[in-house]
């Protein structure tokens, strides 16, 4: 049992999450860099460069130099065992990036100092806040010109409603940029870029040395100075209960792309963080102390090895110790199974583990048992753990294979990438599956659900664009669909549960069927 509290205790799980282009990507590689875990960064540069990031590993990612999935990177820093769960920056992916929050125990929120907070930024982090899980500040791109770091602070707290409070302080920026003053230590920090390698050259002064006044020269001396008066006078104090639980935001000042500031970061960081916490369910808190293995799915990915043709559901461990082989219970379908080839993973990169603890996340190979928010944990403890919640589409299609002797490869392949929840997928009520609707969050989720059924099914589709913008899932049971009062260009159709739910073309249809329909139950999303 020591042994257990022990390894779990040394645990951090967390997220990373920002606006497309901030550097999200490029600060998990520096992450992966100090870890020893990668030896040389391949940074993102778009179609024309024969580097990508080691944690974009689809094809189209590597193509258009973005994130559209969630990678798990695990390495060991400073005696912790650190799992980071980078997600997709674009706003048309951002239900995955939801479902991996979900897994995660605290998140840093990486933000370009030249823009400040962005739209999918605010998204984001509203979902950090219904999580209620520490949420920590990058400001990252230091190494360009930058907006006021104080007017940053400002508007973090204004447009996010977080109380900040800096770490670190920086010392210029764009070419001027000359390390970051830490604020715990009373030391200046100067780093020497050195294009990506692991170690960086480090120089510490004092504030009020002669050495750093003669580094600095008078101007910028003159300006840290000042800024270090206005913080300790003006700023509120540090206040680690606050940061755990999500009322305040430690922010640090770098540049992922030339390693300033990345490695005080994720020291400061990994101090600061809790071991794992503890996960709600139907039989109430699960403490991750617990001896007894549990855990949920939050994320399935199909074809992630196109020669083996596989399907790896992606658990979070919320309990005890895993051990590889063991009997577990499958508690939706009620099965006792043996997870037999457990993985981690660095990108596409897998390795078998023996055994994990509460907080790591393990990949297991999926027959097709697996949906998201599925439950597993020991045989002699039955519960469940609070679903993941499916939000409704905002843009739909017609879909229909080509060529339609193809029809059992289009049902397959569209099935597989649905139940990774990619893409939603809709059937006329009580009909069959010769065409379907697919709903997205994102426009850009269409193309990838294209070129993935073309490249990994080899079936070519045809899409034609509906008109409807909102979807309701209908909540009565009772309910017949059929014999509600709804205006002519609503549409009632089922999902791959057979859950009936209407689809309306405009918000004043949908006050139509409320009002038209006194008994009638609308919910947004589906509950798990």
């Amino acid at each position: 049992m020591a042994d257990i509290r022990s390894e779990i205790e040394k645990r951090r799980t967390f997220a990373i999450i920002s606006h497309p282009d901030a550097g999200k990507t490029t600060l998990t590689e520096k992450l992966l860099l100090y870890g020893g875990a990668i030896a040389t960064a391949g940074m993102v540069k778009g179609k024309r460069s024969m580097k990508h990031a080691v944690s974009d590993w689809m094809e189209i990612e590597k193509q258009r130099g973005i994130s559209v999935t969630s990678s798990v990177l695990q390495f060991r820093y400073g005696g912790y065992c650190v799992n980071i769960l980078d997600t997709p920056g674009h706003e048309d992916f951002s239900e995955d990036t939801y479902r991996t929050l979900m897994a995660a125990d605290s998140a840093v929120m990486v933000i370009d100092a030249s823009k400040g907070v962005e739209k999918q930024t605010k998204k984001l982090f509203k979902v950090c806040v219904l999580r209620d899980i520490p949420i920590f500040t990058f400001i990252n791109k230091m190494d360009r010109e930058a907006r006021d770091p104080f007017e940053l602070m400002e508007e973090i707290e204004r447009l996010l409603g977080i109380r900040t409070y800096p770490v670190n302080w920086p010392i210029g920026s764009g070419k001027s940029f000359k390390g970051v003053y830490d604020r715990g230590r009373e030391r200046v920090l100067a780093f020497t870029a050195n294009n990506g390698q692991h170690q960086v050259e480090q120089t510490e002064w004092e504030p009020g040395s002669e050495a750093l006044r003669g580094a600095l020269g008078p101007e910028l001396y003159r300006t840290l100075q000042d800024d270090i008066e206005l913080l300790d006078g003006a700023g509120g104090a540090f206040d680690l209960d606050a940061v755990r639980h999500g009322k305040l935001s430690p922010v640090f000042f770098g540049s992922a792309l030339t390693n300033f500031g990345v490695e005080p970061f994720i020291r400061e960081f990994l101090q600061m963080t809790t071991s794992p916490l503890p996960r709600r369910s139907d039989k109430g808190e699960i403490d991750p102390f617990d001896p007894d293995f549990s855990a949920f799915v939050f994320k399935i990915q199909a074809n992630m090895n196109k020669a083996h043709r596989d399907r790896i559901a992606f658990m979070r461990i919320c309990s005890g110790q895993f051990t590889r082989g063991e009997e577990v219970l499958h508690v939706q379908s009620g099965r006792r199974i043996k997870l037999a080839q457990p993985q981690q993973m660095m990108a596409q990169e897998r390795e078998i583990v023996e055994e994990a603890y509460a907080g790591d996340i393990i990949g297991i190979f999926d027959p097709g048992l697996f949906s998201i928010g599925d439950t597993v944990c020991a045989p002699g403890k039955k519960f469940a753990f609070e679903g993941i919640p499916t939000f409704a589409p905002e843009h739909f299609m017609l879909v229909s294979p080509t060529d339609t002797m193809k029809r059992k490869q289009f049902i397959k392949g569209m099935m597989q990438i649905a139940q990774e929840g990619a893409v939603q997928i809709f059937k006329e009520f009580n009909g069959g599956m010769e065409e379907v609707i697919v709903g997205v969050v994102g426009t850009l989720q269409f193309d990838v659900f294209e070129y993935r059924l073309k490249n990994e099914y080899a079936v070519d589709i045809r899409m034609q664009p509906l008109p409807y913008q909102y979807l309701r899932w209908i909540q009565n049971e009772t309910v017949d669909p059929k014999a509600l009062d709804l205006t002519s260009d609503t549409r009632c159709v089922q999902d791959m549960r057979d859950r009936p739910l209407l689809l309306f073309t405009s918000e004043w249809n949908v006050q139509w069927a409320e009002e038209h329909n006194k008994d009638l139950r609308l919910e947004e999303f589906s509950r798990g």
